[in-house]
């Protein structure tokens, strides 16, 4: 396993992080937890351009063929910056899965879109209880002529009000296990029978309630294995949590950053704080935070890079991305004092973030508990 970055990943990483600092400052963070839509069309346009949104897909999808470490290495700078907006919700809860699971009719209409900056997407899967495990999934699509009508509520839907497509995990049949019978459908979330509430959330972004009364959708926006999807809902998820990882460690680092900066301009008692023992052993307890998440973050992007289940790696770096993010932005509050708390200050963005972060995709005990499975426990 070789996790050293080639010169053409170290030039996407420097070159967001350039992109990112000019276009995407916390004021413009600040104006987008307020803003009803949550982004910026114009900026939308622009990492079209530059084929942020395609990275993953290849080439005949108008992508640019790239693999998931270098989709992480984009999301690590966008953490670092907190770049407001539905990318991920696109391009790893949505896009991926199209690629991974879908007819080659549906990856030639959908990526293209998706890559040009025309289609935006999101997943529906956790429910009132927001766990991920199939027996707290409920919804369900009932066989209804040619396709499926869907009823029920999803709840911390990413972008819903955004998206033009929503993957939806639903039971669609029956089965010994509760894992059997579940589908994955397409459809417009903004079609009638569908009814979206915005959720007020800590983390800044934006989230909804989905209600499904009566949907009709046919049986050609089906993706993936009809009443056998959910191996393949697994393994997209595995995928979107390592890249969440990836936009978590550069949160932390950009904290960490923070951090030392303030150790170092901060007086007290006639000299810096940060020359100050305590301080500085709390610093490197933050380094070494940082620097493992990154590190586990890597390797469980290599390891589904190589078509490996990437199982046990994801795992092992969400449930430390959940406790090192959080770990970093709170002793940098200490280090801060109260004034890390105020609204007027920017370290707080990153607090709710960890946050927020710290639930999505599951929680730390989840991630433990998977690990130990995986390894026979």
């Amino acid at each position: 396993m070789d996790l050293s970055l080639s010169e053409a990943q170290t030039m996407l990483k420097s070159s967001a992080r350039e992109f990112l600092e000019q276009q995407c400052p916390t004021s413009l963070v600040r104006a987008m937890e307020e803003d009803e839509r949550g982004y910026v069309p114009e900026l939308w346009s622009k990492i079209a351009e530059l084929g942020w949104l395609g990275i993953p897909f290849p080439e005949k999808y108008e992508g640019t063929g790239g693999g998931l470490l270098d989709l992480g290495l984009l999301l690590e700078e966008m953490g670092r910056a907190l770049f407001p907006g539905p990318f991920f919700s696109t391009v790893a809860l949505g896009g991926l899965p199209v690629l991974d699971f879908g007819t080659a009719a549906q990856r030639g209409e959908l990526l293209p879109k998706l890559a040009r900056g025309e289609l935006l997407m999101t997943m529906a899967i956790t429910e009132p209880s927001g766990s991920y495990a199939a027996q707290d999934l409920t919804v369900r699509a009932t066989p209804s002529g040619d396709g499926f009508r869907l009823e029920g509520t999803k709840l911390f839907v990413d972008n819903a009000h955004l998206a033009n497509v929503m993957l939806v995990v639903a039971r669609t049949g029956q089965g010994r296990s509760p894992e059997d019978g579940f589908s994955i459908l397409l459809l417009d979330p903004h079609q009638p029978g569908v009814v979206l509430t915005p959720l007020k959330v800590g983390g800044g972004d934006k989230q909804s309630e989905v209600t499904f009364n009566g949907v009709v959708v046919p049986a050609k926006q089906t993706l993936g294995t009809v009443n056998g999807a959910w191996p393949q809902v697994q393994q997209a998820l595995r995928k979107a949590t390592a890249l969440q990882c990836a936009d978590m460690a550069g949160g932390a680092r950009k904290v960490l950053e923070m951090a030392v900066a303030y150790l170092k301009s901060r007086v007290q008692f006639g000299r810096p704080i940060g020359t100050f023992q305590v301080l500085q052993h709390m610093a490197a307890d933050m380094v070494v935070w940082v620097d493992s998440l990154q590190l586990l973050t890597y390797e469980a992007l290599w390891t589904l890079d190589q078509g490996m289940s990437g199982e046990k790696e994801v795992a092992a770096a969400k449930a430390w991305a959940a406790e090192a993010y959080r770990n970093v932005t709170t002793t940098s509050n200490q280090m801060h004092g109260g004034i890390a708390y105020m609204k007027e200050f920017d370290h707080q963005l990153w607090l709710r973030r960890a946050k927020a972060q710290e639930l999505k995709l599951g929680q730390a005990r989840v991630h433990y508990d998977a690990y130990a499975r995986a390894h026979g426990f």
